[in-house]
């Protein structure tokens, strides 16, 4: 089931009497870990002050598409980008009207077109709105394109009609939002995914090791969690915190790292080897610190450690093997040729000298590459990278 934790939500909320409930949503995000950020509509100020909004998000309301300021910076296109999910909440039926027919003449119908998030509407109106065929043909229309309703739902009214309409409570919107990613594409999968470094030691207080972050493998466990896979996460050493709902193996060593993948593999339907595994290690570890005064021309033999990518392949060749190839040069080829040396079934490249998109940083570039077929994912936060390589490794294996 999905975490809030980290998450960036977007609440829209338009006019109506139960606009004064989002303010208990977002606080019932934020308790849940997510940043949430509020757009409103002129007629949602009308029920709820924006005042009151920021203070419980502790974030800006954005409210117009021509804020000087913000647009100066393509504010809006900024706004959809940072979203993961957007909520609006309550929903009117003009809101349902205009996002059905693609109108961008206010900045709530401008993020919905321009963003690649989840989309959640919780519908609150007269029975009679929600029921004319009008609003009906656009719930069909907007759920055939993939956005979700959560309700509305049935009882008394504001204007005294009993009958659907309302908005659901807080509480089960949110748990709706969670509780739908459990039918997920990778829903009744076991993903084992590596990230971060390796460290190999020389003596008790130095070691080899790269500057991977694990930001990219972490992220991949995140979508896999989205998409309704249970994950094993085999990290290295970083400063990241994995979601409460990801099984966490923390290694130091490449070894470390490959007893536990062999463990996990045996329970595991997918395998992504997104760490940055070290290639040697010191054939002889030393087990008191090397003093430099007495080695002041030290010299460090190593071996390779095994290939914990290649093992996974030759030894659980039912299961759907990927592996990452990070490149300086010569990108695809060397990838391809990674990919059909260790007989992966799908192999991910992406180029680190390039250092907006190579290690420690947000974004990333890829290129996914099988036998068949090569997909371009041009540079986007590591996140949404993860999503769009979890739902082609979804396609493939649910052929």
């Amino acid at each position: 089931m999905l975490s809030f934790s980290k998450k960036n939500i977007l609440l829209g909320v338009t006019g109506g009497i139960a606009a004064y409930k989002s303010a208990e949503i977002i606080r019932l995000f934020k308790k849940l870990g997510a940043d949430v950020r509020v757009v409103m509509t002129e007629s949602a100020k009308e029920f709820i002050t924006p005042l009151t909004l920021q203070a419980i998000s502790g974030n800006e309301i954005h409210d117009s598409l021509l804020n000087t300021e913000a647009e100066a910076a393509m504010g809006h296109i900024e706004l959809a980008k940072w979203a993961d999910i957007i909520l609006i909440a309550p929903c009117t039926a003009e809101t349902i009207s205009k996002i059905t027919h693609g109108r961008a003449d206010d900045l709530m119908g401008a993020l919905i077109l321009a963003s690649k998030a989840d989309i959640f509407i919780a519908p609150a109106m007269n029975m009679n709105m929600w029921l004319d065929d009008s609003t009906q043909q656009n719930y069909k229309t907007l759920s055939s394109r993939g956005i979700t309703f959560i309700g509305p739902a049935e009882g008394e009214q504001a204007c005294g009609d009993i009958g659907p309409g309302r908005m659901v409570e807080p509480e089960n919107i949110i748990e709706l939002i969670r509780s739908s990613y459990k039918t997920g594409p990778l829903s009744g999968k076991t993903i084992t995914i590596t990230a971060g470094p390796t460290r190999e030691q020389i003596d008790p207080v130095r070691f080899i090791s790269n500057n991977s972050s694990g930001k990219m493998g972490y992220s991949l466990a995140d979508a896999a969690i989205e998409a309704g896979a249970s994950v094993n996460l085999v990290s290295g050493p970083v400063s990241l915190e994995a979601d409460k709902s990801i099984n966490l193996y923390k290694i130091n060593s490449a070894s470390e790292m490959m007893n536990v993948v062999m463990e996990c593999m045996d329970s595991s339907d997918i395998f992504i080897g997104c760490a940055a595994v070290s290639d040697y290690k010191p054939a002889d570890y030393s087990e008191n610190k090397i003093k430099k005064n007495e080695m002041p021309h030290l010299e460090i033999e190593l071996k390779k450690n095994e290939d914990i990518l290649k093992n996974v392949a030759t030894n659980f060749s039912s299961s759907y093997v990927v592996g990452f190839a990070a490149e300086t040069s010569d990108i695809n080829n060397n990838a391809m040729q990674k990919l059909k040396s260790k007989n992966l079934d799908m192999i991910i490249s992406n180029d680190v000298s390039d250092k907006s998109i190579g290690f420690n940083v947000d974004d990333n570039e890829v290129t996914v590459i099988t036998c068949d077929e090569k997909i371009f994912l041009k540079k986007d936060k590591k996140i949404r990278i993860a999503r769009e390589i979890l739902k082609i490794i979804a396609n493939n294996t649910n052929k």
